[in-house]
């Protein structure tokens, strides 16, 4: 009895699909455009192979805002699947 009233509370699964893709890129874009503006060093060693190609963020700037992109990404897309918009 317990188990079947458990499974009737669990949310169904959300699949991939390429607007999931294309949030997560924005979010990322987002998330880099933030830190270009707030991070005080962002040539920090250790430096990227091709620096320019990267926006000139060393390893930590890239590592950091991908982080928070992802975050930020997931907690778009979690919000937008629980109102029923994905």
């Amino acid at each position: 009895m317990f188990t079947s009233t458990l499974l009737a509370a669990v949310p169904s699964n959300l699949e991939w699909s390429p607007t999931i893709g294309i949030i997560m890129i924005l979010a990322n874009i987002l998330a880099i455009a933030i830190g270009k503006f707030t991070i005080n060093y962002p040539s920090t060693e250790p430096a990227l192979p091709a620096a320019n190609f990267f926006g000139g963020f060393g390893l930590p700037a890239v590592l950091a805002t991908t982080s928070f992109g992802h975050i930020l990404g997931a907690g778009i897309i979690l919000g937008l699947h629980n109102i029923g918009r994905i």
